[in-house]
């Protein structure tokens, strides 16, 4: 059975001398997604030094509220700091569903139809981008490939059994600027 990509953290800075590092979460499920022993596949920057294909979870802890997190492959500051910014990607059964209801694999949100409030077809869901707030990347219904900030404001509905999401369309987000 094939699996899809789901992507779980981006490494921040380092934590200590020791190799830990601080992530920035991209789950709603840190304890699944980085169990001891978990192995994530790496995307790092372009243009970084970091040569790594995947990085095995060695141990966790919370600090505050930041997940500081050893992979076995990251053993002093030095390494751990080449590791910043690098995405971590897991492997999801297709037929997993998060734990919360209002949390989303990319791969249940890609060719959803996109509706305004009144129910007007605005395009299809062709992406999500993820960066320091996520987005839904829209094909417009005229081509034009869009962007909508992924919060309850702009997207008040996420309908994954009935295929379609609703977004509170704004002049220019989604539909065009009237002339």
């Amino acid at each position: 059975m094939s699996t899809i990509d789901v992507v779980v953290g981006r490494i921040g800075k380092p934590h200590g001398i020791r190799g830990e590092v601080t992530l920035d979460l991209r789950s709603d499920e840190p304890d699944r997604r980085f169990a001891d022993g978990a192995v994530l596949r790496v995307e790092a920057p372009r243009g970084a030094a970091f040569t790594h294909r995947t990085l095995t979870v060695s141990r966790t802890r919370w600090h505050q509220t930041t997940l500081l997190v050893t992979f076995e492959e990251l053993t002093d500051r030095n390494t751990a700091e080449t590791a910043r910014g690098v995405v971590l990607h897991a492997d999801v059964d297709p037929t997993e569903t998060p734990e919360d209801p209002d949390e989303y694999y990319d791969h249940q949100l890609v060719g959803l139809a996109v509706h305004d409030l009144d129910g007007t077809l605005l395009g299809e869901v062709s992406g999500v981008v993820h960066g320091a707030q996520d987005l839904l990347a829209v094909k417009s219904v005229d081509g034009r490939d869009t962007l909508v900030p992924f919060v309850t404001e702009l997207v008040p509905e996420v309908d994954v059994p009935g295929g379609r999401v609703v977004v509170a369309d704004r002049p220019g987000l989604v539909a065009p600027l009237p002339d």
